[in-house]
C-alpha cells in the first residue's frame, strides 16, 4: 500500500466513520432538532459526502466540461444527487463512500497485480564499471558502454549489458529475468545477460551488445507495451461500457419521468431512477476484466514467460496445436562430432580438415561443431590457415566453397546428389551426417548429433496433459534423424529437410486445417516455438508466437508474442495452465456481475429493492469480481489444469 492509497484510505474511512455516527443520531432521535430541519440534516451528510467524494464530483464535472460525461463518475454524482433530492441523505452517502470503497479495493488490486512486473523495474543496473587501457576504472551510465568495452563487476552489481566472461568465476542471480531461484554458475567463456546479479566472486567481462540491445532493455520494452494489445474480451467490455452507460442513462430518465404521468408519486419515481443508476454502474464488469488479464500476465512473468499483451494470453488459453522447431528449440542446439567416416584413400585428417576449410565462414550450429572437433583433434598441430576466397550457402542442404584453387562442398546426401557425386549410404537416423566432397572427388561423412533438451520431455506430456490436440515438429534436418527425435519426444507429427519458406507453407496449411474443422468461435488456435532468425517469419504468422528468451535469436524474440527469460520449455505448459485460469475468471466475473445486476435492476424499477441493495449490486459486486481477479496473483506456473 503506497502513501496515496493511505490518504485516500484515511479519508474514507473518516467518512464512514462520521457517517455511522450520524445515521446512529438520525435512527436512535438522540438529536432530533438537527434531522427535523431537512436544510440542516442536508448539511451534515454533505460533509462526509464530500469528505470521500469529492473526487467523483470533480471528476463527474470535467467529464460534462470535455463533453465526456457518460462514465461511472456521472452516475454515481446524479444518483446522488437524486437522492438528496427525494430525502434520502443517508443513502445519498452510503452510495458515495461504498463506491470509493469500490474505487480504493481497485487501486489496491491494480497496484499488487503490477507488482511483479514493476519489480521487473528493479533489474535495471544503474551504472558499469569500464577497465580503461591504462588499467584504471571509469564508472559509466549503462548506455555508454560500447561492444568491446571490458567491464568489472563486483559481488552484488548488477550485469549492465550482455557480455561474455573474460576472466573469473562466481555465482549469478537470474531470478529477476527468470524466476529461477537457484544462482548460476559462470566461468571464463560463458555468457551473461544484463539484469543479473553477480554473487561472490569478482567477474571481469567483455561486452557484446549496446545496453539499448542488451536483455534487459528488450523486456522492459516488451512490459511497457503488453498493456497496448488487448484482449477480445477486454477489447469488447470496453464497447460494451460506451454504448451500455448512455442506455442505462437513457432508460434512468424514463424510468423517473413516464411512469409518474400514469401513476403519479413523482419522487418514488426519482429515487427507484436513482437506484437504477447506482445499480447499473458497469464498475465491475470495466475493472474487473481487464485486472484479471493483467493478474495473468504478472502471474506469468513472475514464472519468467514475458506476454506481450492480454490478447496473447486469451488466445494461449484455447490452443489446439503447437508447433515446434526442433534444432536449438527441442534439442541443445549445440552439434557435437560424434564419428568420422572417410572415404577409400583419405584420412580422417583430411576429411575433417577439408570440411572446416569451407564451414570456417558459416554461422551454422553445424559448422561451429565442425571446427570445434578440427581444432580438438588436430589445431594444435596443424592451425587452419586457409580460407575460402568464395563460398555460397544453398539455404538447408549445403555449402558450395573454393580455397586454393580447390571446389569443395559440404552438405547433405541429396545436395551431394544434385552435384553429380554418389555418398555413401549411412544407416543412422539419430544422427545428422554431412558429406564432403572436393573437386568432384567424395572425401568422406562426417556424424554428428544433437541432445534433446533436457526440459523437452516434461514439456510435451505438460502440453498434451493441458489440453492441446496435436504437436507438431518441423525441422530442416534428415527426416531419419528428425524421426527419431521425434519418437523419442512423443511427437505427433513430424516434418522434415524443409527449408524456412517451407515451414512458414507447413504453418499455413495447419492453420487452413483448422479453420476448415469448424473454428468460427476462436477455440481452435496454432502456437510456434522457435529461436532462430529464420524462425522469425513463421512466428508472424502463428496465431502465437514464443520464442526462447536467453538463447534465442533478437530476430525471433522481436516477432514473438510470448518469450521464455531461461529457454526451459516446460515454462510452456504453466503459462498455458495461467492463461485458462485466467479466462476462466474473467468468464466467471462477467457472469456474475451481469446476473446479479439484472436481477437487482428488475427489482429496483419494480420497486422492491432499493438504494442499499443497489449499493450491493455496484459496489458489492465490483469488490466480489476484483477479489476474484487477485487470485491470479498467486498463480504461477504449478497450476494445473
Amino acid at each position: 500500500m503506497n502513501d496515496k492509497q493511505k490518504k485516500e484510505l484515511i479519508k474514507i474511512c473518516s467518512a464512514l466513520i462520521l457517517f455511522l455516527i450520524l445515521m446512529t443520531a438520525e435512527k436512535t432521535g438522540l438529536v432530533p432538532a438537527l434531522f427535523e430541519d431537512r436544510k440542516i440534516s442536508f448539511v451534515l451528510y454533505l460533509i462526509p459526502y464530500l469528505l470521500c467524494g469529492y473526487p467523483v464530483v470533480r471528476k463527474a464535472f470535467l467529464g460534462i466540461r470535455n463533453r465526456q460525461p457518460l462514465d461511472e463518475c456521472f452516475l454515481m454524482f446524479i444518483a446522488t444527487i437524486g437522492a438528496f433530492a427525494t430525502g434520502e441523505n443517508s443513502e445519498a452517502v452510503a452510495v458515495m463512500a461504498f463506491y470509493q470503497v469500490g474505487e480504493w479495493f481497485q487501486g489496491y488490486a491494480v497496484g499488487k497485480s503490477r507488482q511483479s512486473i514493476a519489480d521487473l523495474m528493479d533489474i535495471v543496473p544503474e551504472f558499469a564499471n569500464v577497465e580503461r587501457e591504462d588499467g584504471s576504472f571509469e564508472t559509466v551510465d549503462p548506455d555508454e558502454v560500447c561492444p568491446g568495452d571490458i567491464l568489472v563487476i563486483r559481488p552484488g552489481e548488477k550485469i549492465p549489458v550482455d557480455s561474455v566472461v573474460l576472466s573469473g568465476e562466481s555465482l549469478i542471480n537470474t531470478s529477476a529475468l527468470t524466476g529461477e531461484p537457484v544462482p548460476r554458475t559462470v566461468r571464463e567463456g560463458d555468457d551473461v545477460i544484463s539484469g543479473c546479479v553477480n554473487g561472490e566472486g569478482l567477474l571481469r567481462v567483455k561486452a557484446v551488445k549496446e545496453f539499448e540491445n542488451s536483455t534487459v532493455s528488450r523486456i522492459l520494452e516488451l512490459v511497457e507495451n503488453a498493456s497496448e494489445k488487448k484482449s477480445r474480451t477486454e477489447a469488447f467490455i470496453t464497447r460494451f461500457a460506451r454504448v451500455y452507460t448512455p442506455i442505462v442513462v437513457g432508460l434512468a430518465v424514463m424510468l423517473a419521468l413516464l411512469p409518474p404521468l400514469i401513476f403519479g408519486h413523482w419522487m418514488t419515481w426519482i429515487y427507484r431512477a436513482c437506484t437504477f443508476l447506482v445499480i447499473s454502474c458497469p464498475c465491475a464488469l470495466v475493472i474487473s476484466v481487464p485486472l484479471a488479464f493483467f493478474g495473468g500476465i504478472g502471474a506469468a512473468s513472475k514464472s519468467g514467460v514475458l506476454v506481450k499483451g492480454s490478447n496473447y494470453l486469451e488466445l494461449l488459453a484455447h490452443l489446439d496445436t503447437v508447433v515446434s522447431d526442433k534444432t536449438g528449440t527441442l534439442t541443445e542446439g549445440s552439434f557435437t562430432v560424434t564419428d568420422l567416416r572417410p572415404a577409400e584413400g583419405v584420412t580422417p585428417e583430411d576429411l575433417l580438415r577439408t570440411a572446416a576449410i569451407a564451414e570456417s565462414l558459416s554461422l551454422h550450429p553445424i559448422a561451429h561443431s565442425i571446427l570445434a572437433e578440427y581444432e580438438t583433434r588436430f589445431g594444435k598441430t596443424q592451425p587452419i590457415t586457409e580460407r575460402p576466397t568464395d563460398s555460397e550457402n544453398v539455404s538447408g542442404k549445403g555449402i558450395t566453397a573454393r580455397a586454393g584453387g580447390r571446389k569443395i562442398l559440404v552438405g547433405s546426401r541429396k545436395f551431394m546428389e544434385d552435384q553429380g557425386i554418389r555418398p555413401e549410404h549411412i544407416d543412422d537416423p539419430a544422427a545428422t551426417i554431412v558429406y564432403a566432397a572436393e573437386n568432384d572427388r567424395y572425401l568422406g561423412a562426417i556424424l554428428i548429433r544433437d541432445r534433446i533438451k533436457e526440459s523437452a520431455p516434461e514439456a510435451i506430456r505438460g502440453i498434451k496433459k493441458a489440453g492441446v490436440r496435436s504437436i507438431v515438429m518441423l525441422t530442416g534436418d534428415r527426416r531419419e534423424a528428425a524421426d527419431a527425435v521425434g519418437k523419442e519426444l512423443g511427437v505427433d507429427l513430424v516434418r522434415a529437410e524443409l527449408l524456412p519458406q517451407d515451414k512458414v507453407s507447413e504453418v499455413e496449411a495447419l492453420l487452413t486445417g483448422l479453420q476448415k474443422n469448424g473454428d468460427t468461435a476462436g477455440r481452435g488456435r496454432l502456437a510456434f516455438i522457435g529461436d532462430g532468425i529464420n524462425d522469425a517469419p513463421v512466428l508472424t504468422r502463428a496465431d502465437v508466437g514464443i520464442a526462447m528468451g536467453s538463447m534465442g535469436s533478437d530476430a525471433a524474440i522481436e516477432a514473438a508474442d510470448i518469450v521464455i527469460m531461461d529457454d526451459n520449455l516446460s515454462r510452456i505448459p504453466g503459462v498455458i495452465a495461467i492463461a485458462k485460469k485466467t479466462a476462466a475468471v474473467s468468464a466467471q466475473n462477467i457472469v456474475f456481475a451481469i446476473t446479479v445486476k439484472v436481477l437487482i435492476l428488475i427489482l429496483g424499477a419494480v420497486g422492491i429493492a432499493n438504494m442499499w441493495a443497489a449499493v450491493f449490486a455496484d459496489v458489492g459486486v465490483a469488490v466480489l469480481c476484483i477479489l476474484n481477479s487477485m487470485r491470479l496473483l498467486k498463480a504461477n506456473s504449478s497450476i494445473t489444469v
